[in-house]
């Protein structure tokens, strides 16, 4: 390990990771803006579903849009690599709370962003092609530690292999579920639309992306077939995206993976981008390594391994937890459990209070349709959500006011059951990481990780 850590490389590879991952984000936030999601996902709304532990991270009204305009202007910082030590944290700060702000925009995508805008903080990203390296030349460095590329392409083994992980389960092999119900919807596609009917070609994707998250980080590792692995990475991200709605992160994996390449690879690129641009020569040349002193080093280290191994460890929080973890999604989020679930809900509250009074509440009054829907299937939103309509049936004058929930929820395709005890006064109950005693049984078994 010793000698692992005393290893340098070009830095060729940073840069290019910088630059594409900055631009990349930065399109985020320009398209995102474009299409009014701001306004209406965090403007419009009355009620927001915080995390917990975070329910202090709440929209800022109107100043939503600065903390946006904060977002895309650091990463565009980044991506030059100008200030970049303060626009790193600027970055993973001004993204991270727009992701906190409401659990029901919640996409593994978004927190994969924020798990490297916090790495790019202390990686030395901008050692070279960037902004400072030209102003500062004491700054330019072409040899970096290993590990600091490293460390990316261990993030994403992780994000791949545990997604693989993650459809080793009976739905996903043995029902092909939840493409079995998806795909029929794009029979619309051009030349392949009419394959989606089948349910054959079902069992084919799951199968094949069971093989390609389990595989690819791998292949990408190896010399001998790491061509063909990026070919596969581009075509099974340029599908994802055109099958199914989730915006910039199958182009922001396609250019990530470019961290796989050698260095060689990365400087070819960068010079080739350099003469294109017609930029001045001193943003590549360099012959200094980059050395950390001691109590830096070790530092540095001490937050990559801990870093990572809660990587390795929070996406099996799950097993702390007795109920099925599809139906009652406890240990659920921040697992790369991506796209496992068709889970449909319908959620009608009851407010009543011990002067006999008794409403049936319309949800469509405080929420969003998105946040309707994500509510429907997710306990820990029901029981947010009815602390919320227990304060506000405060206000209209109701005493003690009890709030109980009739939900039925569809999994993958099965036919609705209840999912909350009806009986159960949720006013009274509070988000915690404790199991759930209030889910209904599933009656089912999903058998796999």
């Amino acid at each position: 390990m010793r000698t692992y850590f005393r290893t340098y490389t070009s830095a060729a590879p940073l840069a290019v990771f910088r630059l594409a991952f900055g631009l990349m984000l930065f399109g985020s936030v320009v398209r995102f803006w474009s299409k009014g999601w701001i306004d209406e996902l965090y403007i419009k709304p009355s009620f927001f579903f915080s995390y917990y532990g975070f329910e202090f991270v709440k929209p800022l009204g109107n100043y939503t849009y600065l903390l946006f305009v904060t977002c895309g202007l650091s990463a565009f910082l980044v991506a030059l690599g100008w200030f970049y030590r303060l626009a790193s944290v600027g970055l993973f700060l001004s993204f991270t709370y727009i992701e906190l702000m409401d659990k029901s925009t919640y996409l593994n995508h978004y927190y994969f962003v924020s798990l490297v805008a916090f790495l790019l903080i202390f990686l030395p990203a901008n050692a070279c092609f960037s902004v400072d390296a030209a102003q500062n030349r004491r700054m330019l460095h072409d040899q970096v530690p290993r590990w600091t590329i490293d460390s990316l392409r261990l993030l994403m083994t992780i994000v791949y292999f545990y997604a693989g992980l993650a459809k080793i389960n009976s739905d996903w092999l043995l029902e092909a579920q939840p493409l079995r119900i998806w795909l029929p919807g794009r029979n619309d596609l051009p030349i392949i639309g009419f394959l989606f009917n089948y349910r054959e070609t079902a069992f084919a994707f799951s199968w094949l992306g069971l093989l390609y998250d389990l595989s690819i980080p791998f292949l990408l590792l190896n010399r001998f077939t790491r061509p063909y692995a990026y070919v596969a990475v581009v075509i099974f991200h340029v599908l994802t995206a055109v099958l199914f709605p989730i915006g910039m992160f199958p182009y922001i994996m396609i250019v990530a993976a470019l961290v796989f390449f050698p260095a060689g690879f990365h400087q070819r690129l960068l010079a080739g981008l350099s003469r294109l641009l017609r930029l001045p020569d001193n943003l590549l040349e360099g012959s200094k390594i980059l050395l950390y002193r001691r109590s830096q080093h070790r530092f540095l280290v001490s937050i990559f391994i801990i870093f990572f191994i809660l990587q390795i460890l929070v996406p099996f929080r799950y097993l702390l937890y007795p109920n099925e973890l599809f139906w009652s999604e406890e240990g659920y989020r921040f697992s790369w459990r991506v796209m496992l679930m068709e889970k449909m809900g319908y959620v009608q509250f009851k407010v009543t209070d011990d002067a006999g009074r008794q409403v049936i509440v319309n949800n469509e009054k405080h929420l969003t349709r998105l946040q309707e829907k994500m509510m429907a299937t997710q306990p820990d939103m029901l029981v947010q959500f009815a602390n919320y309509l227990r304060d506000y049936y405060v206000r209209q004058g109701f005493q003690n006011p009890k709030v109980y929930a009739d939900t039925y929820v569809s999994l993958n395709g099965r036919l609705g059951k209840p999912y909350i005890d009806p009986t159960i006064n949720l006013a009274q109950e509070t988000d915690s990481f404790r199991p759930k005693q209030w889910i209904l049984p599933f009656d089912d078994d999903i058998k796999g990780l």
